[in-house]
């Protein structure tokens, strides 16, 4: 067996074996397998796609190359993972809600990937709070506190660092067989009971389209149900940011907002709604009400609050240490209107320029910059009124330009769309 061999053979369509993507995934993990003959093997991929069959097994591989997470009996372990969209912040206050609830929650996060930002990148807006946990200390905080969210240790799926490296100078990240075994590696390495998806669509998101959403839904939630996670997916709306604020302190205040039971609608609508998938998933709840229910009490009591201040404490953050703010400015509407629509990435690459995020890697990144959005999609304004506040450290018309450019206008409401269009168990059946 050689890697030219599996090259070709995915090239010409023949199906490997999965003794052979266990070859091929470790070889490359043990860097005996070059960046080059795996970039090949990765575009021939990309163009032959992959069956479920070879998924399920390259996913096996992927989570096998490192050390996979594993639990002592005890109370349900449970994730969330979220494709990625402007100013999605539930991950924040989902790991608390969780945990006052009585699952352990050891959640992987990543950081920004294009025009969205990444969990840990908004997290280390917390003075001191650390996102390089070892897998001593991961076990450490999870028996102290319930929950933590840190980034993926080098025992964590070390193949898939690599290869989704590669994918990123190579242009094969859009495939969905590599979408799936990335992300599947990294998460069911977590020893979990249960997991559930945000999968969204729309205009900040990764996936432009609803069909293309549900398609990696449905990828994602077969291959994680045949290696034994039960997962369930959510196909969510991002033609709109998701609450008010984009930027990543912007977002830690936003998040601390829903777990004193405040915040805009749709950030706690969405975090409550994934938090009690995740109690029927794990077999904590029956009923999607009776569970919506207890979530929304956890966070109106501040009991999710405590627990979320106690997990910063135990990761070495500060809650009483504010980080640098910028100053704010408000832009108001150019005309009379219906706010019909938001280019959602457009506003991620300005917050990005205002220094909120990476244009190359090493950028030091600026957490009190970002982006409040001061009224919502379908709203009336008049000519004049606040729409949008920038938070900057200097003044420049072209990113307020860039800014207002982002929003659309009609004289007209616009057609309302849900904020979860779909549930999916598997794909052969959807639940609305």
């Amino acid at each position: 067996m050689n890697v030219a061999q599996l090259i070709t053979a995915k090239r010409d369509g023949r199906e490997l074996t999965a003794g052979e993507i266990r070859w091929l995934v470790q070889g490359y993990a043990a860097e005996r397998i070059p960046d080059y003959q795996m970039a090949a093997w990765a575009m021939a991929v990309y163009f032959r796609g992959m069956t479920e069959t070879e998924t399920v097994a390259l996913t096996q591989a992927m989570l096998e190359s490192g050390q996979p997470l594993a639990w002592p009996k005890g109370r349900p372990k449970v994730d969330k993972h979220s494709t990625g969209g402007i100013g999605d912040k539930t991950s924040i206050p989902l790991a608390p809600i969780l945990a006052t609830c009585g699952l352990d929650v050891p959640m992987i996060s990543g950081r920004g990937l294009g025009a969205t930002g990444g969990t840990l990148d908004k997290l280390e807006a917390i003075p001191g709070f650390r996102t390089d946990l070892s897998v001593g200390e991961i076990r450490k905080v999870i028996a102290e506190v319930g929950c933590v969210i840190t980034g993926a240790s080098a025992e964590i799926a070390p193949a898939d660092k690599r290869l989704y490296s590669l994918r990123d100078v190579t242009a094969t990240v859009p495939s969905i067989p590599l979408i799936t075994a990335s992300i599947l590696s990294k998460k069911l390495s977590e020893g979990l009971d249960a997991l559930v998806l945000d999968v969204k669509w729309g205009s900040g998101a990764f996936m432009k389209s609803r069909a293309d959403a549900r398609q990696l839904a449905e990828s994602l939630v077969r291959v994680a149900n045949l290696l034994g996670v039960r997962t369930r997916a959510l196909i969510t709306n991002m033609n709109r940011p998701l609450g008010r604020m984009i930027g990543n302190g912007l977002e830690i205040d936003e998040s601390l907002e829903i777990l004193a039971g405040l915040g805009p609608e749709d950030s706690r609508e969405l975090t409550i709604r994934l938090a009690a998938e995740l109690l029927l998933l794990s077999g904590m709840d029956e009923q999607l009400g009776s569970a919506r229910n207890r979530i929304a009490q956890v966070l109106d009591s501040g009991e999710a609050r405590e627990r979320f201040v106690q997990m910063v404490r135990a990761q070495g953050g500060d809650l009483t240490r504010d980080y640098s703010r910028a100053t704010p400015r408000e832009l108001r509407a150019p005309r009379s209107g219906f706010l019909a629509a938001v280019d959602g990435e457009e506003l991620g690459f300005v917050v990005i320029e205002l220094g909120g995020g990476r244009k190359v890697l090493g950028d030091k990144v600026d957490p009190g910059v970002g982006i409040e959005m001061l009224c919502e999609t379908g709203q009336h304004v008049r000519a004049g009124e606040p729409v949008v506040r920038v938070y900057a450290r200097n003044q420049d018309s072209l990113i307020d330009q860039r800014v207002l450019a982002a929003l659309t206008w009609s004289s007209d409401p616009p057609v309302s769309e849900p904020l979860v269009a779909e549930v999916i168990d598997d794909p052969a059946g959807v639940r609305k």
